[in-house]
């Protein structure tokens, strides 16, 4: 039994909007594609809809809207970092990247958060001051800076 989404991610790619769909589909477990016609492709991402348009070129993707990908540990940042770049994807700062379609991710770690908004200041801010050196994140760095 499937459940009613209310709100579902609709993403706009310019002109192949099936290859992207098959792209998101490889690359993220148990993802799967929905429902498929000439012009909106629907994909699930650990249990989310995303609905894709197969549009023309007139409404480029830019910083204003990404994804969060919460990782459970390096290697799962690691994973997905590494694996969006190898296909043509393009790094940017502090977890941000964005991929071959242009689609903004943020690849990020538990525990960042923590570190950066870390109760002692001096401590969130020393996290920050490593996070901003870095594109992707490296947890155990951060995680030093609040030791």
């Amino acid at each position: 039994m499937s459940t009613f989404q209310k709100i579902v991610p609709f993403i706009w790619i310019a002109n192949v909007g099936h290859e992207a769909a098959d792209y998101y589909v490889d690359l993220f477990p148990d993802a799967k594609i929905v429902d498929s016609n000439p012009t909106v492709i629907t994909i699930e991402l650990f249990g989310q809809q995303y609905s894709i348009l197969n549009g023309g070129p007139h409404h480029p993707l830019n910083d204003a809207v990404s994804f969060m990908v919460k990782c459970k540990d390096q290697a799962e940042v690691d994973y997905y970092w590494d694996r969006i770049i190898a296909d043509g994807g393009t790094e940017s700062r502090c977890g941000w990247l964005h991929d071959k379609y242009e689609v903004r991710w943020q690849i990020i770690p538990d525990g960042l958060v923590e570190c950066i908004t870390h109760p002692d200041q001096e401590k969130a801010r020393k996290a920050t001051e490593v996070m901003f050196t870095q594109s992707k994140i490296i947890l155990a760095d951060i995680l030093a800076a609040v030791q």
